[in-house]
C-alpha cells in the first residue's frame, strides 16, 4: 500500500459525486440486469489508482460491481451512472446539496494531482452512462489534447474549474454533444501558458444542450465574435449562463450576442470590450443577470433596456458611457441592483422618473464626471425602495443634505462623496441604521461639529471617511471604528490624549490638514496595535515623538511630516516595525543623527527627512535596503470600485523640485529626501547599490568629497539633485549613462573640469544645474574648457608631472647660474695675482665655456617652448 501521503493526493480523484435524487435518500440502488464487464474492469482500474489505507473501497470485489459500495446502475442496462464517492468518503460533509439532483463534493485545497499521468482519464473515458464530472481544485496541470474516442456520450456537467492547466483547453472538451454545464473558470492563466491564451474555439453545433458555460478567470486573448456565434448557430439556444468575466478578449460586443434569446445570465466584465451597446439589448427577455462592468464601452445607454423587465442586476461600471441616463431604466420594476458608477460622463438628470418604480432596488451606484448629472428630487420625496447599498459621487446632489435619505433605515453603505452638500451633518444620520459600517461624505462642504461619541457594529467596525469638508471642534472618541479619515477639515485643539484607549481597534488614523495642536499623545503608539496607516501631518504638533513604537508589528505607513515636532528620531519607530515602507517626517524641527536603524526597514521605499535640523552622516547601510536595491519587475494594481476612501495610501512629496501627492501609485515611488538639513561627511560609495531608486535629494547640507565614481549605476533614477554642498573634484563620467534621468541639479558645490556630455544630460540639464561651480567647464556653460585639458580638466600632455618636471628644470638652470657667478667672484683675486695661473685657468675655462654655451642655448630653447614663450 502506498503512502497515506500519496493517499491525500489521489483519493478524491475526480469527485465524481453523481446520483438522483431517489438515491439521496434510499442509497444506492443495485441492478437487476448485473454489471456490465467492461464497466467492472474500469472501475477496478480506477480503484488501483487510488489508495485505500482504511478498506473504504472493500467491498469491490466480485462480479457484480453495481452492489459495491458508491455505484448505482441502470436497473435495465446495467451501465454505470453513478460513481458516488461522497457516500464512500464523507464528502457530503464539506459539500453537496440535497436539493441538487448531482451531489456536489467541494473539497477544494484537499486533492494534488499535478504530478499524476492522465490514466485515470482513459479508465473514466469507458463509462458511457457518466453524468457528471467534477474534477475542480484537483491541481490538474494538463489535460490530452487528442482523445481517440469521446465515450463521455451521456455525460451532462463538467466542471475542470480551478485547475493548472499549462496548455490550451483541448478542443474534444467541445465535441460532447451532450453537455448541459460546462465549467472552465479560473482552469488556466497567463502565469502557467507561456505566450499568447486565445480563447478555445468552439465547433458550431456541437454544444447545442448547453446551458451553463464558465470560461472566467482565464486571460483568455483575442476576439470573442466567433465563439459567440458558434454558440449562438444552434436553432433552440439553449444558453442560458454565459460567464467569461476577467479574461483579455477585445473588440465590439458581437451582433450574434443578442440572439441568444435564452440567456438568464450575461457577465462579460473585466476584460477590453469597446463600442457601443447595441439598442438589441432588449431582446434578450429573459435576462436576469447583465454584467459588463470594467470594460471600454461609451455611447449612450439603449432605450431598449427598459424592455428587460425580469432584469434583477444591471452592472455597466467603469466603461466609458456617456450621454442622458434612459428613463426606461424606472420600468425595470425586478430591478435588485443598479450600478452606473464609474463611466465617463453620464449626464442630464435623475428625476423621480429613474426610481418611482424600483421597489425591488437594494443597491443604487451612480457617479459622473465635474458634476454632469445632477439629482432633481423633492425634498419630501419618499423612495419606494429601502437600500442595503448607497453610492452617489462627482453628482450634483447638495447643496442641502438629502432628506429621503431618512427613509433608509436599513443601510449598512453609504457613500455621498462630492455631491455638491454645503449643509451641517443632520444629527438624524448617526442613527439611521445600526448596522452601517460605511460612511463616505468626503469633499462636500458639509459644517459643524462631530459628535463626541458614536457606535458602529463590533463585528465589522466603522469605516468612516469626512475628508476634505469644513467641519469644525475636536477629535471625537467612536469605538468600533476601524478606519478613521478626517483629512484636511477645521479640526482644532489636541488630539485626546486617551485617544488609543477609546479607539483601539483602528487599523487606518488619518487627521493630516487641519489646526491640531499639542503633543502626539502615547497611547496611539500604546495601545492601538493593529494600526498599519497614521497621518498626522499638516497640523501644528509640537514636542517629541513618542519613544516606544515596538508594539506596532502592523505598521506599513507613518506620516508626521509638516508640523512642529522636536528632538530626536526614536530608534524604535525604525527598528521595530519592519513592515513600514513609508516614513515621512518631512519639515519638522528634529534634531540628532539618522539613526542607523532605518536600514532594517526592508520594506522601505520612501524615506523623506527633509528639512529639520538632522546632522552627522549618511549612513552607509541605507544600501541594505532591499525595497530600493531591486526594480519591481510587476504591479498589481487592483480595479477601481465605489468605495474609494481618503485614507487609502497617499503622501505628499517634493520629486522633480515639485510637490506632487502621490496615492495609489505610491508602491512604485522608490525615494530618498535627506535635503535640508546639516548632514556632513561624504555621500557613501555604498548608495550607488540602491538601484531601484527613481529621485535622490541631497542637497541643501554639508556634504563634502566627490560625487560617487560608480553614480551611473543607479540605472532608474529619474531625480538627482546634490545641490548646495560642498562637493569637489570633476562629474563622474558614468553620469552620463543615466538614460531615465529628467532632473539634474549640481548647482553650488565646488566641482570642476570638463562636463560629461550625452543626449540625456543635454535635454534634461542647463546652465542651472551647474551654476556657483566655477571649476567646471564646457556645454552647456559658457566658459570653454581649454585645449590642453582632457574632460576631467587635465592637461593632456604629460598633466601636473610635466609641469613640476618644467619648475624643476628652470630651477636648476638659475642655481647653476647664480653658483657659476660666485665662484668666478671668488677665485677673481687669485688669477690677477699669479699670471701662471691665470693663463691655465683661462684656457680651461674657455674649453667648458663652449660646452655650456651650447647646451644653454639648446635647454633655454627647449624651455621657451615648455612656458609657451616662442611664437606660434
Amino acid at each position: 500500500m502506498a503512502s497515506r501521503n500519496t493517499f491525500s493526493q489521489l483519493l478524491f480523484i475526480l469527485f465524481l459525486c453523481y446520483h438522483l435524487q431517489i438515491l439521496e435518500a434510499a442509497g444506492v440502488n443495485s441492478s437487476s440486469a448485473g454489471c456490465i464487464k467492461m464497466e467492472r474492469e474500469a472501475l477496478l482500474k480506477f480503484k488501483d489508482d487510488l489508495i485505500d489505507p482504511f478498506g473504504r473501497l472493500s467491498s469491490w470485489v466480485g462480479k457484480d460491481c453495481c452492489n459495491w459500495a458508491g455505484v448505482a446502475c441502470d436497473n435495465q442496462t446495467g451501465n454505470v451512472y453513478v460513481l458516488d464517492l461522497a457516500t464512500i468518503y464523507n464528502c457530503s460533509q464539506t459539500g453537496g446539496s440535497s436539493t441538487s439532483p448531482y451531489s456536489y463534493c467541494k473539497l477544494g485545497g484537499s486533492v494534488n494531482l499535478s504530478k499524476v499521468s492522465t490514466n485515470w482519464l482513459e479508465a473514466i473515458n469507458m463509462l458511457p452512462s457518466l453524468l457528471q464530472l467534477d474534477m475542480s481544485f484537483c491541481e490538474v496541470s494538463s489535460l490530452p489534447q487528442p482523445l481517440p474516442v469521446v465515450n463521455f456520450t451521456s455525460l451532462q456537467a463538467l466542471d475542470l474549474s480551478n485547475n493548472k492547466f499549462s496548455s490550451p483547453i483541448p478542443q474534444w472538451l467541445f465535441n460532447i454533444s451532450t453537455l448541459e454545464q460546462l465549467n472552465l473558470a479560473s482552469s488556466t492563466s497567463t502565469f502557467n501558458v507561456t505566450g499568447p491564451n486565445p480563447i478555445p474555439k468552439v465547433l458550431s453545433g456541437n454544444l447545442c444542450k448547453l446551458r451553463e458555460l464558465d470560461m472566467s478567470f482565464n486571460y483568455f486573448e483575442g476576439e470573442v465574435t466567433d465563439f459567440v456565434e458558434a454558440l449562438s448557430r444552434c436553432s433552440n439556444r439553449s444558453l442560458e449562463t454565459l460567464d467569461l468575466t476577467y479574461n483579455k478578449l477585445t473588440g465590439n460586443l458581437p451582433d450574434s450576442l443578442w440572439l441568444l434569446t435564452n440567456l438568464k445570465s450575461l457577465k462579460l466584465s473585466h476584460n477590453k470590450f469597446k463600442g457601443r451597446l447595441s439598442d438589441s439589448l432588449g431582446s434578450l427577455r429573459n435576462l436576469e443577470e447583465l454584467d459588463l462592468s470594467h470594460n471600454i464601452l461609451s455611447g449612450l445607454l439603449p432605450m431598449s433596456i427598459g424592455n428587460l423587465s425580469r432584469l434583477a442586476v444591471l452592472d455597466l461600471s467603469f466603461n466609458m458611457m456617456s450621454g442622458l441616463i434612459t428613463e426606461g431604466i424606472g420600468q425595470l420594476t425586478k430591478l435588485f441592483i443598479l450600478n452606473l458608477y464609474g463611466n465617463s460622463n453620464f449626464q442630464g438628470v435623475i428625476t423621480e422618473i429613474h426610481l418611482q418604480n424600483l421597489t425591488k432596488l437594494f443597491d443604487l451606484y451612480i457617479s459622473s464626471v465635474n458634476k454632469s448629472l445632477a439629482f432633481s428630487l423633492r425634498q419630501d420625496w419618499i423612495p419606494p425602495f429601502s437600500l442595503f447599498d448607497l453610492a452617489i459621487s462627482d453628482c450634483q446632489l447638495g447643496p442641502y443634505f438629502p432628506t429621503w435619505l431618512r427613509t433608509q433605515n436599513r443601510s449598512s453603505q453609504i457613500t455621498l462623496s462630492n455631491v455638491g452638500i454645503s449643509d451641517n451633518i443632520p444629527d438624524w444620520l448617526w442613527t439611521l441604521s445600526p448596522g452601517i459600517y460605511w460612511l463616505d461624505l468626503s469633499h462636500n462642504q458639509l459644517r459643524g461639529k462631530l459628535p463626541d461619541s458614536i457606535r458602529f457594529p463590533s463585528f465589522i467596525g466603522g469605516w468612516i471617511d469626512l475628508g476634505f469638508n469644513n467641519l469644525e471642534g475636536s477629535i471625537p472618541l467612536w469605538p468600533n471604528v476601524t478606519n478613521l479619515s478626517l483629512r484636511n477639515n477645521l479640526l482644532s485643539g489636541p488630539i485626546p490624549s486617551n485617544i488609543g484607549h477609546g479607539m483601539s481597534v483602528l487599523q487606518k488614523l488619518d487627521l493630516s490638514g487641519n489646526l491640531l495642536n499639542g503633543s502626539i499623545p502615547s497611547s496611539i503608539i500604546n495601545n492601538m496595535r493593529n494600526l498599519s496607516f497614521l497621518d498626522l501631518s499638516s497640523n501644528y504638533l509640537s514636542g517629541p515623538i513618542p519613544r516606544q513604537w515596538n508594539g506596532l508589528k502592523l505598521l506599513m505607513t507613518v506620516d508626521l511630516s509638516k508640523n512642529n515636532l522636536s528632538g530626536t528620531i526614536p530608534q524604535s519607530i525604525v527598528a521595530y516595525p519592519d513592515s513600514v515602507y513609508l516614513l515621512n517626517l518631512r519639515a519638522n524641527k528634529l534634531t540628532g543623527t539618522i539613526p542607523y536603524q532605518v536600514c532594517r526597514l526592508q520594506n522601505l521605499n520612501i524615506l523623506d527627512l527633509a528639512h529639520n535640523n538632522l546632522s552627522g552622516p549618511i549612513p552607509t547601510c541605507l544600501a541594505r535596503i532591499l525595497r530600493l536595491r531591486y526594480p519591481r519587475r510587476y504591479f498589481f494594481q487592483s480595479p477601481p470600485t465605489t468605495r474609494e476612501a481618503s485614507f487609502f495610501e497617499h503622501t505628499e512629496l517634493v520629486i522633480k523640485g515639485k510637490k506632487t501627492e502621490f496615492t495609489k501609485i505610491i508602491i512604485l515611488v522608490n525615494t530618498i529626501d535627506l535635503s535640508g538639513n546639516n548632514l556632513v561627511g561624504e555621500i557613501p560609495e555604498q548608495i550607488t547599490n540602491l538601484s531601484a531608486l527613481g529621485s535622490l535629494n541631497l542637497s541643501w547640507n554639508q556634504l563634502t568629497g566627490s560625487i560617487p565614481g560608480n553614480i551611473g549605476s543607479l540605472q532608474w533614477l529619474e531625480a538627482l539633485d546634490l545641490s548646495h554642498n560642498y562637493l569637489s573634484g570633476p562629474i563622474p563620467p558614468s553620469i552620463s549613462s543615466m538614460t531615465l534621468l529628467n532632473l539634474l541639479n549640481l548647482s553650488y558645490n565646488n566641482l570642476s573640469g570638463h562636463i560629461p556630455s550625452s543626449n540625456q544630460l543635454q535635454t534634461v540639464a542647463g546652465p542651472s544645474s551647474y551654476e556657483g561651480n566655477p571649476g567646471l567647464c564646457g556645454p552647456p556653460l559658457l566658459n570653454n574648457c581649454s585645449s590642453s585639458s582632457d574632460g576631467n580638466g587635465v592637461s593632456k600632455d604629460k598633466g601636473g608631472d610635466e609641469d613640476e618636471e618644467t619648475s624643476q628644470t628652470l630651477w636648476v638652470y638659475i642655481s647653476t647660474a647664480l653658483g657659476f657667478v660666485v665662484g668666478f667672484w671668488a677665485v677673481f683675486g687669485t688669477l690677477v695675482v699669479k699670471k701662471c695661473v691665470r693663463h691655465a685657468y683661462f684656457k680651461y675655462l674657455d674649453e667648458i665655456a663652449d660646452k655650456i654655451a651650447v647646451q644653454i642655448v639648446v635647454n633655454v630653447a627647449h624651455l621657451k617652448r615648455k612656458m609657451g614663450f616662442e611664437r606660434i
